[in-house]
This record gives structure tokens, C-alpha cells and sequence, in this order.
């Protein structure tokens, strides 16, 4: 049995429990003890970020061999257009690369919490929602991504990863699930031309859930209406 949180991490809330320059950290709203972080969030980024008890577990979910699906909402600078969603889709050339295939749409219709500070809007400059869904995790990656097709990221909001949603809980809100695990992850079998590899078991889903509020005053809870 592994523990995994599934925690919105609020914005400018470092993906971490200790620090000495006085940020706010995963202590701030994480009071058990054994947990850490399976994969990260940047600090300006906003949404769901797993924790768990089982090394096990996180390597499943953090690790890029398992490529799990990473879903974003992301608001970005100006309207965008078809072009750079198409370009988005397609992937995107970065410094350490290219980007691999995505799925990206724009939304018509996003209601999400305010932010606290709010984003710096320009007068007469429209600003325009995405959905951008991706399988790997370069350093900073749907920021980068959507620079490089000209619209800057105003905000980020992970609220997916893999079969994990963040429905339900507002800005610093969790809830604990319970999942079976197998006792250890099978050994990689040494790679044979011509063979396909057998593909490593993935943990069943949770039985049981708890839900736990932070102590700081919270938001009204997210409503993610799409069209």
C-alpha cells in the first residue's frame, strides 16, 4: 500500500519542504511526514503536484520513461491563433531540443481562482487560454514552448497528470489516496533487436481518499467549465 497527495500547490510556493530564504514551502500546507514530491512545479506555477510515501510510486509518476500525460492550462500573451497551436501540436524547437508531439486547443470558455498577486495585463493587449497536454518535462517546458511560437505564458495551471485530477480542491487544498502497489518494479529485461519489451505494471487504482484543508485562508474552489 503506498500514500499519494494529490496537492494544489498555490502560486509562489516552492515544490519543497525546507529553504532558507523565507519562501513558502510544501510545509505550509503538507503536514504528513514521510512524503515527497513526485516530480515538480515551478514556483511561479500553479495546480496539482503528487506526493507519496513509496519510491515505488514515484517512480512511476516522475519517471520519463513512463512519459504520463501532463495537462495544462496555460494563459498566454495576445490571442493566439491556429498557427502557433498548430506549431505547438507539431512540437517546438528549444534550446536542448525538440519538443515531442502535443495536444493543444485553444478554450473559449476558462473559469478558474483568482490569483494572488493577479497577472500584469496590458491595456489594449488581449491575453487568450490553451489547453496543452505533454509527455515529457523539460526544465520550464510550456513556458519555453509557448515563447517560442510568440505568446508568452501569463499563467500556468497544471490540473492533470496521468489518471490524477485536480477537481474538487482549491488553492492549498489536498487529499490523501490510498494505492496498491506491487512489492518492487520489475527488472528491465536486457533489450533484444526485434522484440518488444514488456511494459512495467502500473499501480491499480486508489481505494480510499481522505481530504485536507490548509490552515491559510483558501479561494472559492476552481470551476473549469470548456468549450
Amino acid at each position: 500500500m503506498a500514500k499519494l497527495i494529490l496537492l494544489n500547490k498555490p502560486f509562489q510556493v516552492l515544490s519543497q519542504f525546507t529553504t532558507d530564504d523565507g519562501k513558502a514551502t510544501l510545509a505550509d500546507f503538507v503536514s504528513t511526514r514521510g512524503v515527497y514530491p513526485a516530480g515538480r512545479l515551478d514556483f511561479d506555477s500553479e495546480g496539482l503536484l503528487l506526493l507519496t510515501d513509496n519510491g515505488n510510486l514515484q517512480h512511476q509518476i516522475a519517471h520519463p520513461d513512463h512519459k504520463q500525460a501532463k495537462t495544462y492550462l496555460v494563459q498566454v500573451d495576445g490571442d493566439i491563433n491556429e498557427e502557433a497551436i498548430t506549431h505547438l501540436r507539431k512540437g517546438v524547437i528549444l534550446k536542448d531540443g525538440k519538443t515531442l508531439p502535443a495536444k493543444c486547443r485553444k478554450m473559449s470558455d476558462v473559469s478558474v481562482w483568482p490569483r494572488t498577486p493577479p497577472i500584469r495585463e496590458r491595456q489594449n493587449q488581449p491575453t487568450s487560454w490553451i489547453e496543452l497536454i505533454i509527455r515529457e518535462g523539460k526544465n520550464r517546458q510550456v513556458r519555453r514552448m509557448t515563447a517560442a511560437v510568440g505568446f508568452p505564458t501569463l499563467r500556468l495551471i497544471r490540473t492533470r497528470i496521468g489518471d490524477w485530477s485536480l477537481e474538487g480542491l482549491s488553492p492549498g487544498e489536498s487529499k490523501t489516496l490510498t494505492i496498491h502497489m506491487p512489492d518492487s518494479l520489475p527488472k528491465k529485461p536486457a533489450r533484444q533487436r526485434g522484440k518488444k519489451q514488456p511494459q512495467s505494471r502500473r499501480p491499480s487504482k486508489e481505494t480510499t481518499h481522505s481530504k485536507h484543508k490548509t490552515k491559510r485562508p483558501q479561494h472559492k474552489s476552481a470551476k473549469m467549465r470548456q468549450r
